[in-house]
């Protein structure tokens, strides 16, 4: 691929990545937030579900591969999106960001401990620096905020997505799978909205293209991009560039919300993206001892 193309593409999927939470906080404005989240996810898993329809992509036949799927849609989904647009409440969105995208290094922790993977000095080294930089970006706030807890879970919550897509997606379609995920967790968030909230949306020119961006930009391209690249590129070096979605984060906060960068912030977010970078990245003659086994992302 073209360099200049692939590093457009990039961009684009880490900046709708990364922004995704600062559109997401001025949607708080005008719905309640576990109802906003639901109604995008709901509206992007239905037209990629017709899409993988039309063309005729296979679906899964057993219904056991199903059950999996809605597992999967409750913690990729449902778990990780709906602690995110909750903590949006109490915390800004850059430091929901920073938060959430500690999940690379959960993954490694998590699969350390459940699923007897083996990882490399260079990644522990990873895992350590990206936990000293959340402390440091937390650091300057005495109080502990709820929003700061369900950041954290939001990445624990998609540490286990990862590893259970790691374990059963292999016999499922890519497309089939995030298209019934996003479906399965947007029904998960619909149900615990009228539980767990009075959920409310109104309707105005903003919301609606609000939540459209959300739906189509932030989930159906942002999802099919970096599918792409991860399936044409070297997806160890392709995975190092999630670094780039909290950077996107925290930019898009300071210029839409005007949110304050404290220098604990910043620094705290320059250790987590060293962190995460030295997990997912990997030397060529490791990566070409290992070019069939599955990496996380």
């Amino acid at each position: 691929m073209n360099k200049w193309l692939f590093g457009f593409l990039v961009v684009l999927t880490t900046s709708l990545m990364g922004s995704s939470f600062t559109i997401g906080k001025i949607g708080l404005e005008y719905a309640t937030p576990i109802m906003l989240v639901a109604l995008r996810f709901l509206l992007a898993g239905v037209i990629m579900a017709i899409i993988v329809k039309c063309l005729r992509i296979p679906h899964p036949k057993k219904g056991l591969d199903w059950i999996r799927i809605a597992l999967i849609g409750f913690f990729q989904t449902a778990g990780v999106m709906g602690c995110i647009f909750v903590s949006l409440r109490t915390i800004t969105s850059g430091q929901s960001a920073i938060l959430t995208f500690m999940n690379p290094l959960l993954v490694v922790i998590f699969g350390t401990l459940f699923m007897k993977m083996t990882y490399s000095w260079r990644q522990w080294i990873g895992v350590i620096a990206g936990f000293v930089g959340v402390f440091i970006t937390l650091g300057a706030q005495v109080n502990f905020q709820l929003g700061t807890l369900l950041g954290f879970l939001s990445a624990i919550s998609w540490a286990i997505g990862t590893l259970l897509i790691k374990k059963w997606g292999v016999h499922i379609n890519t497309w089939v799978l995030t298209a019934y995920q996003m479906l399965c967790g947007g029904l998960i968030l619909l149900i615990g909205s009228f539980l767990l909230e009075n959920p409310s949306f109104q309707i105005t020119t903003l919301s609606i293209t609000i939540l459209l961006w959300l739906a189509l930009m932030a989930s159906i391209v942002q999802f099919a991009v970096w599918f792409y690249l991860l399936q044409t590129g070297d997806a160890g070096k392709t995975s190092a560039f999630l670094f780039l979605a909290p950077f996107f984060g925290v930019l898009t906060g300071w210029l839409l919300l005007d949110e304050m960068i404290d220098w604990n912030v910043i620094l705290g977010g320059v250790c987590i993206f060293i962190g995460i970078f030295m997990v997912n990245w990997t030397s060529k003659s490791r990566y070409r001892k290992k070019l069939k086994k599955p990496l996380f992302h």
